[in-house]
């Protein structure tokens, strides 16, 4: 039979061994504490570097011209806007209110299709134009796509790309 509660001395458990107040199952510094706190530092470690690679490829992705497959031509989206296309190729470029890189493409578009002739520069508000911007898959701002005199999109960037560029693309999207 055991004792009652009240009877026990105190510090002892409920079998009459010493209570201990240290954690079990580790060592006196920490046990299973220090084993979580390792694991916890090892997630945040991976986390980080993952975090930092993401972002140098996106870097330098970001404003890289890029080919893609010439699908139906965006002349309906163009009358859409209410823009008249150039005769040899458009820069079409999605833009938002508060974007600094939408700001320097504009003037580096501006500047590209002033020194190539039948090269139009086109700015469309994203922020006006959201279902447009679904259709078309613009999924940041500046977006550039270069289209050809037929109004089919040959390459397209996201962010903002340089001047030498975009005059390359050009030279891929003029006859």
């Amino acid at each position: 039979m055991r004792p009652p509660e009240a009877s026990r001395p105190a510090g002892t458990g409920p079998q009459g061994r010493p209570r201990s107040d240290r954690p079990t199952g580790g060592s006196p510094s920490g046990g299973p504490a220090l084993h979580t706190g390792v694991t916890g530092l090892a997630i945040l470690c991976a986390a980080v570097v993952l975090t930092v690679v993401t972002g140098l490829v996106l870097q330098q992705r970001s404003g890289t011209l890029r080919a893609t497959r010439p699908d139906d031509s965006l002349r309906p989206v163009l009358a859409e806007l209410g823009a008249v296309p150039g005769e040899r190729a458009t820069l079409l470029q999605f833009s938002s209110a508060f974007c600094a890189p939408c700001r320097a493409t504009r003037r580096i578009l501006g500047e590209v299709s002033a020194m190539v002739d039948g090269v139009v520069h086109v700015e469309v508000d994203a922020e006006q134009h959201l279902a447009l911007v679904r259709r078309l898959h613009v999924h940041k701002t500046p977006t550039t796509l270069v289209l050809d005199g037929e109004q089919r999109e040959v390459q397209r960037a996201s962010g903002q790309p340089r001047k030498a560029d975009v005059l390359a693309a050009l030279g891929k999207a003029l006859p």
